[in-house]
């Protein structure tokens, strides 16, 4: 629980003159700036749109770190030009309360950003406690490409949302793409489920986004023959990637982690993958891996956390043909942080030779 948190979020901004428009479904982001360093609030908003101009909303919020704490807040607001006035109504549900704790609330106004679809917001809480005033930025999963792709023809898909992840199935097992545009071929029309992994709570939801698809296929000739294909000249233009392993630690930047967790985000497979084949290539090479965490949370679980990372490591490793004796690992907890928290870069793992 907290001293000076709060949240609430809002919808329906106007997007020029004369013209409203819907911000109703699901915003996920954070809170900051409350007079408290160091200190961050993820939040879940869902919105849907009441009577006339009136909102309703379900505010989710969680203390940074301590997934175990939480309020559910009922929201309901007005558009005011030239956005929106939210204020809180009941309190839903509360977890992990303590003696003298208490959550803020108020009223806070937003301003709309239709081209990331994000939505930034100020603060002001009823003067209780410490409560003052509270920074909110939140983002929306929103299809912002065509949705009706033609058969059989490669076509970029693009949403909008901040670190966003595309799975095929609802469950979130198969994971296809990082980032807002994905380039792909659709033979027939397909739901793809799209998450943020910006400020993750127990409370985010996959937004579903569905693709049509129109026509047939476009008929592949007959292959020809194939012909003996000319000696390939030396390739001088490709570069190989810059080796990892040194005696020095090196930081693998692209190796990343779910906030307060030891699982290996999608987009570290690559630089895991060319660790392992230097590896193969230097069987006399044997390797410390270093976990660290970011310095949010208690001090405990962030070095269980960080020696969690590192063994991660060290299982994809041992599983990409690494003998295992020949990883070791080692955490360091939020002791060694390379940037001001919170910061994602934090939550990293650091590689270096060892005899």
């Amino acid at each position: 629980m907290k001293r000076s948190i709060w949240y609430g979020i809002g919808a329906l901004l106007l997007a020029g003159p004369g013209q409203a428009q819907s911000l109703t479904g699901v915003w996920q982001g954070v809170e900051s700036d409350t007079g408290e360093p160091g200190k961050y609030w993820p939040v879940v908003l869902r919105l849907q749109k009441s009577q006339g101009a009136e909102l309703l909303g379900v505010l989710y919020q969680e203390v940074g770190g301590q997934p175990g704490t939480s309020v559910t807040f009922q929201m309901r607001g007005r558009v005011a030009a030239p956005g929106l006035r939210l204020e809180h109504g009941p309190k839903l549900n509360e977890t992990g309360r303590t003696f003298g704790s208490y959550w803020c609330d108020g009223a806070i106004t937003f301003v709309y950003d239709p081209a990331t679809e994000r939505l930034t917001g100020h603060a002001v809480y009823r003067p209780v406690g410490n409560c003052s005033v509270g920074a909110f930025t939140l983002y929306r999963v929103k299809l912002k490409s065509a949705a009706t792709v033609p058969a059989g023809v490669e076509s970029t898909l693009r949403v909008s949302g901040h670190k966003v992840l595309w799975y095929t199935d609802a469950e979130l097992q198969h994971p296809v793409n990082t980032g807002n545009t994905y380039r792909t071929t659709l033979t027939k029309t397909t739901t793809f489920y799209i998450t943020q992994d910006y400020y993750p709570t127990r409370e985010s939801a996959a937004v579903p986004i569905t693709i049509a698809v129109t026509g047939k296929p476009p008929r592949t000739p007959a292959p020809a023959p194939p012909a003996a294909p000319p000696p390939a000249p030396p390739d001088t233009a490709r570069r190989a990637p810059a080796p990892i392993l040194s005696v020095k630690p090196v930081v693998l930047p692209t190796v990343l982690f779910r906030v307060g967790k030891p699982e290996l985000l999608p987009e570290s497979g690559p630089a895991l993958d060319q660790l392992a084949a230097e590896m193969k290539a230097r069987p006399a090479i044997n390797v410390r891996v270093s976990g660290h965490a970011d310095r949010v949370g208690e001090p405990d679980k962030n070095q269980v956390l960080s020696e969690q990372r590192a063994e991660a490591v060290k299982a994809y490793l041992v599983k990409a043909g690494i003998a295992a004796e020949r990883v070791s690992t080692v955490g360091y907890g939020d002791t060694r942080p390379l940037y001001p928290s919170p910061d994602a870069r934090n939550r990293r793992v650091e590689v270096e030779e060892v005899k």
